[in-house]
């Protein structure tokens, strides 16, 4: 019985960190992607 409990608490934090791992991952890449807009419009301002 409580290898069943353990198990299931390893798989739901597993899952948990899972889930959050693909949020820090988008926000970085969401973060690239602000930086390389800003990035050109600084690059077209310098260059006009």
């Amino acid at each position: 019985m409580s290898k069943n409990k353990n198990n299931a608490k390893r798989e739901a934090y597993a899952k948990k960190q899972e889930e959050q791992g693909k949020k820090v991952i988008t926000w970085i890449f969401a973060g690239l992607v602000i930086l390389a807009v800003i990035y050109l419009v600084w690059t077209f301002a310098i260059i006009a």
